[in-house]
């Protein structure tokens, strides 16, 4: 069972460049996910008072609702605070279990990712092997997240399926099995928190229309993009550390709407796992300054990826 190839740190930097990105902050991941929640709180209430805007705090909350999926992916990593109690409560009560996740089941699984990133034993590596696709297949997936029909399958069907069995045939390579199933009665107990906290606020449609509606649609979307843009139509990710993952050029935009908090920093990420988030714009500069890791594969944004994952 060959596992992905490795990079130390101390091929590629010297002691001093590398001292950095060895220590963690015990503020930074708390105040992520504060930021988090805020941004989802600030567009909530601008559309309440001002409607007009609902269709851009959809956006912003689904991508921002996979900020909180992001920061669960940090939390795997033990990187949301240096007390591992604190944080795996934050990492699972405040990021996974709103959105349908469970930060216990996606630990094992994460890590099982980056054990076998690429290889046959991946259990991600069936969300990048039908790439390329032709851009009428790509266009009919993105519209069945936009229509609801990917959240009904995620959040509905396999958790009613894996209520009817104790293992659904293949669950530990099915990552939607994983997060929803067993964390269904989490996740409908903290959504009906939120619902009753904008009903007491006077705006109980807000739950269904600026939560609800975002979670069913655009979050869906953006985590696809996300998906594509990590792993797929990588040449030599499999026997190359430096092309495990791409890399994307984010610009303010996309940063606000598909890839927040440094998610675009892939490559980085599976060179070197255990940096938190927020130093990998920075790893990704010095990296970049090192000619062993001139063959990363760095994408100049989302739009070329997609091409990309559509050619031929």
């Amino acid at each position: 069972m060959p596992a992905a190839p490795r990079i130390a740190p101390s091929a590629v930097f010297t002691a001093e460049e590398w001292a950095p990105f060895q220590s963690r902050s015990g503020a930074v991941g708390l105040l992520l996910v504060a930021h988090c929640w805020g941004v989802i709180a600030l567009a909530i209430g601008a559309a309440v008072v001002w409607p007009v805007l609902i269709p851009i705090a959809v956006m912003v909350v689904g991508t921002r609702q996979l900020g909180l999926a992001i920061l669960m992916h940090e939390a795997a990593h033990g990187a949301l605070s240096r007390n591992l109690k604190l944080n795996d409560f934050v990492g699972h009560w405040l990021c996974a279990v709103p959105v349908g996740a469970s930060l216990h089941a996606y630990r094992p699984y994460h890590l099982s990712h980056h054990r076998f990133a690429q290889q046959p034993e991946d259990p991600d590596k069936i969300l990048s092997d039908p790439f390329p696709v032709s851009p009428a297949s790509l266009r009919r997936k993105m519209l069945r997240d936009l229509t609801g029909q990917t959240f009904f399958k995620q959040r509905v069907l396999l958790p009613l399926a894996m209520m009817r069995r104790a293992r659904v045939e293949g669950a530990n390579h099915a990552y939607d099995a994983v997060v929803t199933g067993r964390s269904i009665v989490a996740f409908l107990a903290v959504n009906a928190v939120l619902a009753a906290g904008l009903a007491l606020a006077g705006a109980w449609w807000a739950y269904w229309v600026l939560w609800l509606l975002p979670m069913a649609t655009w979050f869906p979307l953006v985590t696809r993009i996300r998906n594509i843009a990590e792993h797929a139509c990588v040449e030599g990710s499999a026997e190359d550390a430096f092309r495990a993952a791409r890399t994307t050029r984010a610009s303010w935009w996309e940063r606000a709407f598909i890839a927040p908090y440094w998610v675009n920093f892939h490559a980085e990420h599976h060179l070197f796992m255990h940096v938190p988030c927020w130093k990998l714009p920075r790893l990704h500069r010095l990296l970049r300054s090192k000619p062993d890791a001139s063959g990363m594969e760095v994408a100049p944004g989302y739009l070329s990826v997609l091409r990309l994952a559509t050619r031929g």
